[in-house]
């Protein structure tokens, strides 16, 4: 279990970090970030799978699956280029937020598309944590569209993960595959242009771009090993590491605002986590032992 604990710890902690590795790129736009990100992120899973288990479980994907894997793509490119151009544009605190409501989200879309059923205590949570969107609304005087469309597009991509039965790497090299063609040509597509990024400034940069597959893929290996060996409590309460060292970053290393009305929205949204975790740790407390005749 504790290494199950420290691996899984340590994919937490490289995304919570990962506003730092993207500001290093900030003179690369978002998009050929994203591509590179791709394209590299492929080579390195391929590498992993290649020396680990091989590929003869790519026999097994049915239509359907690589159907469901074409749409959890679209969405976690989505999603990545959406972090990346946030991160550089100044709005990693915005960019937190989104990931400590994406729980709550993703509770929501269970219970719209799952038909699962909320207790009280979960939907407290959901209720205080709309009151703390709502706050940030109103003292912003627009809707934080940056977290809720990284919220809701990781949200809606872990519930197309959640119904395709893939393990997370191997869903993740089929992503990759699917995206990679799209990515190599946008990248060509730049360099022919005149405006590509790789091999013609900084050895800094070409070396980032490529490393971006590294750090894509690398926690996404760490979790699948963690997981499997802690409890899904633990889990779920190790997830908040990643956005509150993200608002960190933000705050206290890259000097972005955070004022009394955005701390009052974001305890709302603390509370209302605090609440869905700690039902989430009695009910797991009070179910009754597994007992192996």
């Amino acid at each position: 279990m504790r290494q199950g604990l420290a691996a899984a710890a340590a994919a937490y902690l490289i995304w919570g970090l990962f506003p730092i590795y993207w500001k290093l790129l900030q003179t690369v736009p978002a998009a050929q970030i994203m591509a590179h990100r791709i394209v590299w992120c492929l080579l390195f899973v391929v590498l992993w799978l290649g020396l680990r288990e091989g590929f003869g479980w790519l026999r097994r994907l049915s239509p359907r699956l690589v159907a469901m894997l074409a749409a959890s793509a679209a969405l976690i490119s989505l999603n990545w280029w959406l972090y990346i151009w946030a991160v550089n544009a100044g709005h990693i605190v915005e960019t937190s937020l989104g990931y400590f409501i994406n729980p709550l989200v993703s509770v929501l879309m269970g219970v719209l598309i799952l038909r699962e059923r909320l207790n009280a205590a979960q939907w407290t949570a959901v209720g205080v944590a709309a009151i703390g969107v709502l706050w940030l609304t109103w003292q912003g005087q627009r809707l934080p569209w940056i977290a809720l469309a990284l919220a809701l597009s990781f949200g809606s991509y872990g519930l197309i993960r959640k119904l395709a039965v893939v393990p997370a790497v191997q869903g993740l090299a089929v992503e990759s595959g699917l995206l990679f063609l799209p990515a190599a040509a946008f990248l060509l597509w730049r360099e022919i242009g005149g405006g590509g990024s790789f091999g013609h400034g900084e050895l800094r940069i070409d070396v980032l771009l490529v490393t971006g597959g590294l750090v894509t893929a690398l926690p996404l290996v760490l979790f699948a090993i963690g997981a499997r060996r802690i409890p899904l409590s633990m889990v779920g309460i190790l997830q908040y590491l990643a956005p509150t060292l993200q608002l960190a970053c933000g705050v206290l290393l890259f000097g972005e605002p955070f004022t009394h009305a955005q701390a009052l929205g974001f305890g709302c949204i603390w509370l209302a986590l605090g609440i869905y975790a700690a039902d989430g740790l009695w009910r797991a407390r009070r179910r009754p032992p597994v007992v192996v005749a």
